[in-house]
């Protein structure tokens, strides 16, 4: 046998080594057909825990596989009337008693606000009368002669819901409360809202006021497209200042806004006469829908909001 010169053998020594080196750096670089290679460590997914994963409030979002339905149609419901609509092109997208007259509650004060926020010069300061204060039982009691902002009040007005705003913005703009009524009338017959007769800019009960599901859809349908309006019903919590420089965190009446990251608003209501009543807004790319819930049960009306806005925004 003769033996390899000194240069062939140093070269083979060589090879050998660095092929052994190779494979203990990638000890699966040959898999079997049909089983992908795994990610180098550092293109690998860090496993995170479940508290880290999810935050407290996305963990309470359902995801679109988990949407309550029936029979895989739209959900049940035990409100009285309710409506669904596109946000953006106005179509039905499911209906329940949507022209039955009834008490809408605070979800008219979503018209009071469309109101103030398209005549403008929302930076204007408003002195409150104590006539404005009149207005039991959720009030956020601002005082008489006190000064504020439009938009300061119409924020709360649309965050709390307190019914001495809703009169004082009403006031304020149309000389008084009746004055005001026939705007609001006015300007929901210019929507198309033929089913409802406001009184009131608090949606309190009086007689003579009333309005409907699909109506109430139409309302918010513009209030949606107002940027104004959009940027405050999706605010989880505000903080006001009163004039005399103290401050008080308001959180906002819409439950299922915390609930759902899709919800971005909209408006609540209750009264014993109207029931609990919600108009909800949703979100996601490419689809934007209303639903409005009249005449529903205290825990009911979080329940059906949620639902029917899930189901219409993945239906």
């Amino acid at each position: 046998m003769k033996l390899l010169p000194g240069w062939t053998l140093g070269f083979c020594i060589v090879a050998v080594a660095a092929s052994t080196f190779s494979q203990k750096l990638e000890p699966e670089a040959i898999r079997p057909s049909g089983v992908p290679s795994p990610l180098p460590k550092e293109e690998q997914t860090p496993k995170v825990t479940r508290a880290h994963a999810r935050s407290k409030h996305a963990a309470a979002t359902p995801r679109p596989e988990q949407m309550p339905r029936t029979g895989g149609g739209v959900p049940s419901t035990g409100a009285k009337s309710v409506m669904m609509v596109d946000a953006r092109t106005g179509q039905t997208l499911y209906e329940k008693n949507p022209d039955e007259t009834r008490p809408a509650a605070s979800t008219q004060k979503l018209l009071t606000a469309l109101i103030i926020a398209e005549h403008g010069f929302l930076d204007q300061r408003v002195t409150v009368e104590s006539i404005d204060t009149m207005a039991e039982p959720v009030k956020l009691n601002i005082r008489p002669g006190d000064t504020y902002q439009r938009i300061d009040l119409l924020r709360a007005l649309l965050v709390k819901s307190p019914n001495d705003v809703a009169r004082c913005l009403a006031r304020d703009h149309a000389g008084s409360v009746d004055a005001f009524a026939a705007i609001m009338n006015q300007r929901a017959r210019e929507l198309g809202a033929t089913h409802s007769h406001f009184v009131n800019p608090n949606g309190l009960p009086i007689p003579g006021q009333y309005s409907s599901a699909r109506d109430l859809s139409l309302i918010a349908r513009a209030a949606y497209a107002n940027s104004t309006i959009r940027s405050i019903v999706c605010l989880p919590t505000l903080v006001f200042r009163y004039a005399n420089g103290r401050t008080r965190e308001l959180e906002n009446t819409n439950k299922v806004l915390k609930q759902l990251s899709y919800c971005n608003g909209m408006k609540t209501g209750y009264t014993e006469a109207a029931g609990h009543c919600l108009i909800a807004s949703g979100s996601r790319p490419g689809r934007d829908i209303i639903v409005v819930v009249l005449g529903d049960s205290k825990s009911g009306v979080w329940r059906d909001a949620s639902a029917l806005l899930s189901w219409g925004l993945w239906m």
